[in-house]
Parts: structure tokens; sequence; C-alpha cells
């Protein structure tokens, strides 16, 4: 949502959890795949991106359903960030269709499909010369949402993620870091879309930080019924969050399952991720 705001600003307004196949795959097998929710909100079929010669994404196909969480999990340079802006059309396929909702990103007006999308990065994003208020409300705004709703909104999220009322009239730059990325965390929910895209949300921020953002994501995560893919290069993050975990390499979703499976597989490449727990 940060980022796709300004490209939106003065344009016109407008569990049961699955239990996958853990095994290595070129392509993920179609049961690890479904979703766990019945209802599907993401869909990539056989999805590739290259820019010039260079393939960054490879054949990617998977599902993300309403109130499923899926963390893609990666070493820098996997793929993983591009992923997530093939889902709100800031990037379009090369080959292969990512359906949104059931439809394709190419066939969305792509403004009306970024509203849709909430977007979460580590940077935030935050206007400066904007308050609390103001960054949480942008969207809902533009959306037409009346003021009295817009500052209900507001300060119901505040508490979900944490913050007192009193911080907004505060502009970022008053606040801590930790603050500011909490204020992120409610601006990407403000307009309640069906889909939350969160890309390495708290990984600038202290562990005692970090881990208190994860904890109050995991006690919202179940009433949000929203479909999360939720970018993350670190283990301990990814077994955490994720309903499932899909493992990127050189562009390709080469495994997903849950964490169990995960913990488990005898896959040489998941193996490798788990040397990094502790």
């Amino acid at each position: 949502m940060f980022y796709h705001t300004y490209k939106t600003l003065g344009t016109r307004k407008g569990e049961n959890r699955h239990r996958p196949e853990a095994k290595r795959s070129p392509a993920v097998t179609q049961r690890s795949q479904m979703t766990s929710s019945g209802q599907t909100l993401i869909h990539f079929r056989s999805v590739s991106y290259r820019v010039a010669d260079t393939v960054l994404v490879n054949d990617v196909s998977f599902e993300a359903g309403r109130r499923e969480t899926v963390v893609l999990l990666g070493r820098s340079g996997s793929g993983k960030t591009t992923v997530l802006r093939l889902i709100n059309r800031l990037l379009t396929p090369s080959s292969g269709e990512v359906q949104v909702e059931g439809r394709a990103t190419t066939a969305w007006d792509p403004i009306r499909l970024r509203r849709q999308v909430g977007y979460m990065i580590q940077e935030i994003g935050l206007f400066p010369h904007f308050t609390v208020e103001r960054n949480i409300g942008l969207v809902p705004s533009l959306e037409g949402q009346a003021p009295e709703a817009i500052r209900r909104r507001t300060e119901e999220l505040l508490g979900k993620v944490g913050l007192p009322h009193s911080l907004l009239q505060r502009y970022p730059h008053q606040l801590s870091g930790g603050q500011r990325q909490r204020v992120g965390v409610a601006r990407a929910l403000a307009a309640d879309p069906p889909i939350l895209l969160m890309d390495e949300p708290f990984g600038a921020l202290d562990p005692i930080t970090r881990a208190e953002l994860q904890r109050e994501f995991l006690a919202i995560q179940a009433a949000l019924a929203k479909a999360i893919i939720f970018v993350t290069h670190d283990v301990h993050e990814a077994l955490l969050l994720g309903h499932r975990i899909g493992v990127m390499e050189a562009g390709r979703l080469i495994w997903m399952g849950t964490a169990d499976e995960f913990r488990s597989s005898g896959d040489p490449s998941i193996a490798a991720f788990r040397e990094g727990l502790t």
C-alpha cells in the first residue's frame, strides 16, 4: 500500500490448515498449491517474469486463500519481492497469469487493484508531512469514506497495533522506529483490503521490537480474514507466522508445505535453511 499510494495520489477517486506434500520439484505439486481456506484470492498460474535475458521469476504456481498467511522464504535475489509486485500489478508477467479474486491482474484497473491490496514494506514509506491520523486514513479518504468513519477506523487500528490515540496528531519524525512500523501496519489495513502483501516488514527493527510486532500480528491474524503473502529471509519468522511456507530459489518456488513439514523435510535445500535455526 505504501508504494502504490505514490502512484494513486492525484489520480481518479474512486483453519483448517492443509498439509500438502513436502518434496522438492521444479514445479510445486498440485496438492501443495491448494489453499487452507476454500476461497482462493490469489492464484499464480505458471508465472514467469523476465527483464531482457534475465529471468527473475520462473514458472511459479501457487494459490493463497482468505484467512491464510503464505510466507515466501528465500535468500536475497530469490524472486520473493518480484512475486509480490506481480500481485498488485507493479509488474506484469512475461508469461503465465496472476489472478486476484478470480480475475487476471491485467484485466483489473491498476489503481482499483492496488487499493484492494495492502502493501507494507520494510522502509514503511509514511508521508513525512502527514500526521499519523492522515497517513493511516489516506487510502480510505481517496475512496471517499466519511471523515467520521475514517477517524473511528484509525483509532481502532491504533489499538490493534498497540499504539495510544495520543499519537494521532504526531508526525513520523516524532515517532520511534517501532512506532512508525506499527503505523505502517495500521495504514496497510486501513481500507480493509482482502489481500495484504508484507515485504520484510519487521526486518529493520531491533530484536525486542520485532518480537513484539510479530506477537501483535499473530494476535490479530485470525481476525483479519485476508490472504496474506509475507516475504522474509528469516526462518524463525516464517515458522512463527506462516500457515504455509514457500521456499524460493533462483526465481523458482521449489517447495511449499506447513511449518511441521518444513522442520521434518529431507529435502537438501530445506535442510540448508534449517541449519540457520538456533
